[in-house]
């Protein structure tokens, strides 16, 4: 067993995410303010309520998570996932379930509506920690490995697919099967689960016309401009006519009215129009080294269970990253998930500054 120590949190890491969310808010306050001023006559609108059910709780639960040993949070695994998975039932319950432009993915509690898959994205990747850690090598049979894992992800799976919300889904999917692999599963595993996933997918496209249209506008954005092809054909036009160094912040043409979604899955087109390629690659960048720390931190975990937790987090923010840059500028379907610490959503930032709490807790924790 290697020697622990506890030492002061990593520094250059939480910097770097402080850097981030203020960019975050400073960009939503542009991007947001005439769809503000448009629907509630106050500029500031979003921008006043991502510090009120966003911000303000997120940092709340960092400064506690971030103070306790992480492993205590192997207690709390299964009453968490419990009480997610109830979330994500509740949610589709008519009458209890939140609906917008006929999606059921909201839960209303005195007047604050929030989303029950952020908070099972964060329950998921604590419960799969604890669960996986205890397979040990166990992993490899697939009566105790991939069989019950199968299982566990595939209610989840379902339960948010049915909102219908199949970015956010593909994405705990794609969190899961990292965190899978890194628990040392068989090769043989994952490329089952590759099939599996892709008939899946395949099905799921199949049965919905709606989905069908966004992969052909997704592989044809041109044949439908003011139609179905109007979201991404607004972002590319947002995003180019930035060119080199921007329009200047502010200046954004695109957010009035122009551009779907311009406080939340859009708003890097915003960022790309008003502040041009050299920044948004930069921004790119700084998610990179972000997520080279986060990686720094699971390689110096004292344990499976700190190591897969710091993974999964990490990887989750990589991949909603990518997925939500690569739709933007037509490398991916278009699928509604925000951009970590800059998109409009108090649920999501509220749960990712908790998990970059917990990463703090276990950067505490030095193996030598």
């Amino acid at each position: 067993m290697r020697e622990v120590t506890i030492k002061k949190p990593d520094y250059r890491l939480l910097a770097a995410l402080g850097v981030l969310l203020l960019f975050g808010l400073i960009m939503l306050s542009s991007a947001s303010s005439a769809v503000g001023v448009a629907r509630y006559g106050d500029a500031s609108y979003f921008l006043k309520r991502q510090l009120l059910f966003g911000v303000l709780p997120g940092l709340l639960f960092f400064s506690i998570v971030a103070r306790i040993d992480y492993r205590l949070l192997k207690r709390l695994a299964l009453p968490l996932f419990i009480f997610a998975l109830s979330l994500l039932v509740l949610v589709l319950i008519p009458g209890i379930g939140q609906e917008y432009n006929g999606a059921r993915r909201w839960l209303s509690v005195a007047g604050y509506n929030f989303q029950p898959s952020e908070i099972m994205k964060l329950a998921l990747i604590i419960y799969l920690s604890v669960w996986l850690d205890s397979r040990g090598r166990t992993i490899k049979d697939y009566r105790t490995g991939l069989m019950p894992f199968l299982a566990i992800i595939g209610g989840v799976f379902l339960l948010i697919v049915a909102q219908p919300d199949l970015g956010t889904a593909i994405t705990i999917g794609g969190v899961a099967v990292g965190m899978y692999f890194l628990a040392n599963a068989p090769y043989r595993d994952i490329g089952i689960i590759g099939v599996l996933s892709a008939t899946g997918l395949a099905g799921l496209i199949a049965v919905a016309p709606y989905r069908m249209e966004r992969l052909l506008t997704f592989l044809h954005p041109e044949r439908d401009p003011l139609g179905d092809g109007y979201h991404i054909n607004q972002a590319l036009l947002a995003i180019g006519s930035g060119g080199f160094w921007g329009r200047g912040y502010g200046h954004s043409r695109a957010k009035f009215q122009y551009l779907p979604e311009v406080s939340g899955d859009s708003i890097f087109a915003v960022i790309g129009e008003e502040l041009g390629f050299v920044f948004t690659v930069a921004l790119i960048m700084l998610y990179g080294y972000i997520f080279l720390r986060i990686l720094r931190i699971a390689e110096r975990a004292p344990d499976t269970f700190g190591r897969l937790l710091v993974a999964g987090i990490g990887i989750w923010l990589f991949v909603q990253m990518m997925v939500n840059v690569g739709a933007m500028v037509a490398l991916f379907p278009l699928t509604g998930l925000p951009l970590p610490f800059i998109s409009y959503g108090g649920t999501a930032l509220m749960t990712m500054l908790t998990g970059i709490g917990i990463l703090m807790s276990v950067s505490r924790q030095s193996a030598r």
